[in-house]
């Protein structure tokens, strides 16, 4: 199915044009603004990333879901603070897993209903984590809703369709695939191509947004498959993710996400 792009979220200016505006601020060239990240960011991103390494199978994952989500906020075409949001989000979804207990996160067994309580209450924890720092107001509806499905069957707050923020969205698709595709301790990491059809058959159930669905198939093979050349390694910092993002533009042919005016 081809990607139908969504005008709404088209602005006047191209989308190189924002990225160039986003570049200093990712690269990290010394711009002092209101998007660059400051001394109380860069602790909840080492928080993060501590949260992460908790479990080695999960090395990488917030790097990759930062990448991700700014390539397919490229390919909409949403604007630098979007762009901010999903690459701060993709980092900080899951703060919130540093209240879970290790006998929670870790258990390689099926949880039970009273853990699943704990796991769920993550989202909603890392919210009120982030939610005091001003420069975070655009990401919290990403970690509080990354969790929310198309047909109201997800958590914290059972949003429907379009109620669920499309950055949201975004970054929900993007991180379904990297946790079918990596091993965790309940299950080893499955194929690319096994983890593509189960992204279609839960759109299908009606849990996820077709279109953004969609669009995470088209920049697969281009974009996504790619993510691992510069994501994985010893060197997983946030420096190190700054200087992978410098070459996401090399891989999205915008050609094939034209514009809808």
């Amino acid at each position: 199915m081809k990607h139908k792009v969504w005008s709404p979220c088209a602005p006047s200016d191209s989308v190189h044009e924002q990225w160039r505006a986003l570049r200093p601020v990712v690269i990290g060239a010394g711009d002092v603004s209101e998007f660059a990240v400051d001394e109380t960011e860069a602790i909840l991103f080492a928080l993060a990333q501590a949260v992460e390494q908790r479990d080695r199978r999960t090395a990488g994952h917030c790097e990759r879901l930062a990448f991700m989500g700014v390539a397919l906020g490229m390919a909409m075409r949403l604007d630098r603070t979007s762009l901010l949001a999903l690459y701060r989000g993709g980092y900080l979804h899951d703060v919130g897993k540093v209240g879970i207990p290790d006998s929670i996160l870790l258990k390689p067994g099926k949880l039970t209903p009273a853990e699943w309580v704990i796991m769920r209450s993550h989202a909603v924890r890392g919210e009120e984590i982030c939610r005091h720092l001003k420069s975070l107001g655009p990401a919290l509806p990403i970690i509080r809703h990354h969790h929310e499905r198309w047909d109201g069957s997800g958590y914290p707050d059972g949003l429907r369709g379009t109620q669920t923020p499309l950055i949201a969205r975004l970054l929900q698709v993007a991180d379904i695939y990297d946790a079918l595709t990596s091993p965790r301790p309940y299950k080893p990491a499955l194929s690319p191509a096994k983890a593509l059809a189960i992204l279609r058959e839960e759109t299908a159930r009606g849990w996820r947004d077709g279109e953004v669905v969609d669009l995470f198939f088209s920049l697969h093979r281009d974009v996504i498959l790619k993510i691992a050349k510069y994501t994985t390694g010893s060197d997983r910092n946030l420096q190190a993710l700054r200087s992978s993002l410098d070459h996401l533009q090399e891989y999205i042919d915008l050609s094939e996400f034209p514009d809808a005016s």
